[in-house]
């Protein structure tokens, strides 16, 4: 199991999570810390690729912002 933190603006979460949900079995998005707006995809290791690419296509027009 691989894991990615990220934030957000909170009014875009909604719609992100329903673009992630909507990959079936790519991976699994849960609130890591809501006052903060830092949210954690979780993924298999072999779907690693697709989800940095997933990300990347939608960082500008959701503000991602990776977190280490």
């Amino acid at each position: 199991m691989a894991t990615m933190l990220i934030w957000m603006p909170p009014e875009k979460i909604a719609l992100f999570k329903a673009i992630v949900e909507s990959y079936d079995n790519l991976a699994t998005l849960r609130t890591e810390d809501p006052a903060q707006h830092h949210l954690r995809l979780y993924f298999a290791v072999e779907s690693a690729s697709e989800v940095y690419a997933l990300i990347d296509s939608l960082e500008g027009q959701f503000s991602i912002r990776r977190i280490a």
